[in-house]
């Protein structure tokens, strides 16, 4: 049985990670709810982000907190994109079309990144420290993404419950047919959904550069863990991303101290198909 304070230390480590899955969650979330579309290559927007930053800090010497601005308005600009230019023409189409073409955009940003960029992972060395209170250590790069990603949820909720357009947001998340009595155009709820979905990814590449090391196909580290919170949350359901980014993030943090990291991941996705075999809809979903 591991000493009790490294099992408090994983506990804590397991908050801090799931700021940045909530974010990722969140905005894959947003976009699906407004939308009705799951972008398969969401992940892969974040990587071209990382991308942006990590260049622009290391070949061009902006400093982070320009460089970072400067990857999500990026992103953000891209999820436009991505919309005005793929999802708008095939809005009405069957859903397997929709998952084809976003699964394309996938494959395109993997193999253009390998072209240009190579498989090398590249990493910011930004200098933070370790913090260490009462035996425990933790990454301040870790603290710090945790808590930029609280303040961006925070100012997320308040966009979507203060402002008229996040009124007409959540409108169209929980009934379409209300769009109409909102007078809201529906061309534009959906093109600012997408910059907003957007700039959660490019926010999310900028705290996990501060972690990670970014390569062309570093989606397919993060992606099917976000996707797992999205469904076990409820597909749409911003509060239930966030609990269930939470949760999976314990499963996997302390479960990797209990046993190892690849026990833990299968521990969470036996968890996830239990979780949706009992509750389809996801654990804060509404049945149709």
């Amino acid at each position: 049985m591991p000493d009790p304070i490294f099992l408090l230390e994983a506990f804590i480590n397991g908050i801090l990670l799931a700021g940045v899955l909530a974010i990722l969650a969140l905005g894959l979330n947003l976009i699906f709810g407004v939308i009705d579309i799951v972008w398969i290559a969401y992940l892969d927007l974040v990587m071209v982000g990382m991308y942006t930053v990590y260049w622009l800090v290391a070949a061009y010497r902006w400093p982070l907190w320009l460089a970072g601005a400067a990857g999500v308005g990026e992103v953000a600009m891209l999820g436009i994109l991505v919309h005005l230019l793929i999802i708008s023409p095939i809005l009405n189409s069957p859903p397997i079309n929709q998952l084809l073409a976003t699964g394309g955009l996938l494959f395109f940003l993997q193999s253009a990144a390998t072209l240009v960029w190579t498989t090398d992972h590249k990493s910011l060395q930004v200098p933070l420290r370790v913090l260490e209170y009462g035996g425990m250590f933790f990454s301040a790069a870790r603290l710090i993404a945790f808590t930029g990603a609280i303040v961006v949820c925070l100012l997320l909720y308040l966009f979507l419950t203060r402002t008229y357009m996040g009124t007409a947001i959540r409108a169209v998340a929980q009934d379409r047919e209300a769009m109409a009595l909102m007078g809201a155009d529906p061309r534009r709820v959906y093109v600012i959904t997408s910059a907003i979905g957007g700039g959660l990814a490019g926010v999310a590449a900028v705290f996990l550069l501060l972690q990670y090391s970014v390569h062309p196909h570093f989606g397919n580290s993060f992606g099917p863990l976000t996707f797992m919170i999205c469904v076990l949350g409820g597909l749409g359901n911003l509060v239930g991303a966030f609990v269930a980014a939470f949760i999976l993030s314990e499963v996997i943090s302390v479960g990797g101290v209990l046993l190892n990291t690849e026990y833990a991941y299968v521990i969470a996705f036996v968890i996830f198909i239990v979780a949706i075999l009992v509750k389809p809809e996801g654990l804060l979903g509404r049945r149709e």
